[in-house]
């Protein structure tokens, strides 16, 4: 008889599979619907200006905006050293402006910006605008006015993706957020030390108070010292990360460590509130499972970066990728399941 988890397991890979994500239609246990019309409000936040709020409960996985982008571009070539060349960048940004409504306009007008006082005198204001609120989009680069009043934590509550096929940026939350409660994204890559990201939100204009960052300074350096650890821990798994078996006894005990170290690793990240990176982490932890043949916690880790994969974007393919891991692990399981039944019922 197959294990109760492991039906658990196949079941949500058939409902995946076979369920569409639309809200008529969900797949439990995974939430994909927007919930109410009005998911969040703007209001003033303090010291950070304006800041996006939580309407009403929000679980993992909810929507919070999906966004067109209101000035979309082809950016110039990319200049080593220096980045786009800000001159070129604003002439592009100018004429798609000019081709929006009054009401459009004003609202990409009033957005926050951050600019030395030479480049106030000497720059377009609009270019400024764009090159603090934008985000790359694809091949392209766009600003999204709604999802630029969230503001920045190094331990945010919400995370976004592009969608090429339906051309929006969408933000979902990654933790449960209360009514009421502030919406945070990042703005910069969060596995650096606090003084690292702080020199990171220099190009923004403020320092950051969030609560990773307002810790006492022994938190301060637990926190730096796990983020630093996990990103070595990212670099160093990347080059072992295949599925093919350890030919050796020597690789095969390295392949058990790493197993181990991986636990380790996804044991990090919880603790430290990086739900951006949670499936990353569960990624390496089932395939280093699956390296040594330990199918079951090879496919519930891999079950676990698929669910959350699938909310991000349930047609990446990072998606499918975790998808395919899993059913594949589930096989392996149910099949050294069933030798063991085999082996019990030929003992008695």
């Amino acid at each position: 008889m197959l294990a109760p988890t492991l039906f658990v397991l196949c079941s949500l890979l058939s409902n995946a599979r076979s369920h569409s994500t639309t809200c008529n239609n969900p797949v439990w246990p995974i939430r994909v619907c927007t919930g109410p019309p009005e998911t969040y409000k703007v209001f003033n936040s303090d010291g950070k200006g304006l800041g996006v709020f939580a309407a009403h409960d929000l679980d993992v996985g909810d929507i919070v905006m999906r966004e067109t982008p209101a000035i979309k571009i082809v950016p110039p070539e990319f200049v080593k050293g220096s980045g786009y060349p800000m001159v070129a960048v604003a002439e592009l940004v100018r004429a798609e402006f000019e081709t929006l409504p009054a009401p459009q306009q004003e609202e990409i007008m009033s957005l926050t910006y951050h600019a030395t006082a030479h480049e106030k005198k000497t720059m377009d204001k609009l270019g400024i605008i764009f090159r603090t609120n934008a985000y790359n989009s694809g091949t392209e680069i766009g600003l999204f006015p709604k999802i630029a009043r969230i503001n920045h934590s190094c331990r945010p509550n919400a995370s976004y993706y592009w969608s090429q096929t339906l051309n929006k940026r969408i933000v979902y939350a990654t933790r449960r957020i209360a009514k009421g409660d502030e919406i945070f994204v990042s703005y910069i890559p969060l596995l650096l030390t606090q003084e690292q990201r702080q020199k990171h939100l220099d190009r923004y204009g403020f320092k950051c108070t969030c609560e990773a960052c307002a810790q006492e300074h022994a938190a301060m350096e637990a926190s730096d010292d796990r983020r630093t650890t996990i990103s070595k821990a990212f670099v160093d798994f990347e080059p072992q990360l295949t599925l093919t078996s350890p030919k050796t006894k020597k690789a095969t005990q390295q392949a058990r460590k790493n197993a181990r170290a991986s636990l380790k690793l996804a044991e990090l990240v919880h603790e430290e509130g990086l739900a951006d990176y949670y499936a990353k982490a569960y990624r390496i932890a089932a395939i280093c499972h699956a390296r040594v043949k330990d199918w079951e916690p090879a496919a519930i880790w891999a079950n676990k970066g698929y669910e959350l994969k699938f909310l991000e974007d349930p047609q990446s393919v990072y998606t499918m990728e975790m998808h395919n891991l899993t059913g594949n692990f589930i096989q392996e399981w149910e099949h050294e399941l069933m030798q063991k039944a085999q082996r019990q019922a030929n003992s008695n």
